[in-house]
């Protein structure tokens, strides 16, 4: 590749040891630029790769950043107590010139550096139960390594993200003001989550009451965002650090469930393709509380069905918010882009409902004995 002038300047912002070699573009990431650079250190090529951070969805990009330090700074001293490796178990940040975990171009874009985990492959999606086993595991094991992390201490990099009453709130105003017009053919869709609106207080006032734990939570828990190791095929690292925040266990869990365990896409329009496949929630739960060893507590597993449901009305609820709003948030490929996909999540709710005793008895089987 061929780098232009202002890449070259923010590769030499940043404390990289060798001699360049090339910066090719990396990854199928939705939210930032990512590229991978090569340099040579006595005579082997050595990779790293650079981040453009995208301001637009993160307002604070330098306490994204010392979120993101205080996290792997942990991880790497539990990985080391556990006599495991470093640089592949878990993110590295490069320092720039000046020392910081990140650098400023002259157009006052925000950079940052990790080192590459080489031999190490990320699946766009799991490509079986065993993957989505192993993927459980890993954020499980996420969660065990950072259980006792002052979740207190971290900013919100997105505010009130999992707020669902505050999603409620947005949701509603949304249908009063009708600034497009289109909440009269969606009555059926606006219905559904109003008759829920008492689901939405269940994990917040149990949060506030003190019965669930402030965590330190990932926030999207897609298979996606965890390598897997080339030769043993397991879990190895948690990516994407980037919207790790104070919140709850069983929220993370419940988004792995939510893109995970149902049997269509996110915008199917056939309806009927549409639930929450039960072989492969049993299947997650068992990876993630396995991954957790012994750090969740038995409320919190409990919770584990509460947390897909709540997860996937949540989400649900906001592709209708932006339906209604005019499309300005997600980003959409034909009108109704945002109506399917708020059909398809509630369509799961729905089929989490009728299955409801099923999920509760699978999440009790793997209490803490």
């Amino acid at each position: 590749m061929k780098m232009n002038r202002e890449l070259s300047e923010v590769i030499g912002m940043f404390a990289f040891p060798g001699t360049f070699v090339e910066a090719i573009p990396y990854g199928n990431g939705h939210i930032n630029d990512t590229y991978r650079l090569t340099f040579e250190q006595s005579g082997r090529l050595v990779h790293y790769i650079l981040q453009q951070m995208n301001r637009k969805v993160f307002r604070k990009p330098e306490e994204l950043m010392e979120n993101i330090e205080g996290v792997t700074a942990w991880l790497k001293k539990k990985i080391q107590e556990n006599g495991g490796d470093i640089y592949r178990e878990t993110l590295n940040v490069i320092p720039s010139a000046e020392g910081k975990a990140w650098c400023v171009d002259d157009t006052g874009e925000y950079w940052r550096a990790y080192y590459f985990i080489e031999n190490a492959l990320c699946l766009d999606q799991a490509a079986g139960t065993q993957d989505f086993y192993e993927s459980a595991v890993a954020f499980g094991h996420f969660q065990r390594l950072l259980s006792d992390y002052p979740a207190d201490t971290l900013h919100e990099t997105i505010p009130d993200f999992h707020n669902t009453p505050d999603r409620f709130r947005k949701f509603r105003a949304a249908v009063e003001a009708d600034v497009c017009g289109r909440a009269a053919a969606v009555q059926d869709e606006i219905r559904f989550v109003m008759e829920r609106e008492a689901f939405t207080h269940t994990l917040m006032d149990r949060l506030a009451e003190g019965k669930l734990p402030l965590r330190v939570t990932h926030n999207d828990t897609k298979s996606n965002n965890v390598l897997m190791d080339n030769t043993t095929g397991k879990g190895l690292c948690v990516i994407d650090l980037d919207t790790v925040m104070p919140g709850l266990a069983v929220n993370d869990f419940g988004d792995s469930i939510r893109f995970g365990a149902s049997t269509g896409a996110e915008d199917e329009k056939d309806l009927s393709k549409i639930s929450c496949d039960m072989e492969l929630y049993d299947i997650y739960a068992k990876g993630f509380v396995e991954g957790c060893g012994g750090a969740l507590t038995d409320m919190e597993i409990e919770c584990l069905p509460i947390g897909a449901k709540v997860m996937t009305y949540e989400c649900g609820m906001r592709f209708l918010t932006d339906y209604l709003s005019g499309d300005t948030y997600f980003k959409v490929d034909y009108p109704t882009h945002n109506l399917d996909r708020t059909r398809t999540q509630l369509k799961l709710v729905w089929d989490m409902e009728q299955k409801w005793e099923q999920m509760q008895e699978i999440a009790r089987k793997y209490k803490n004995k």
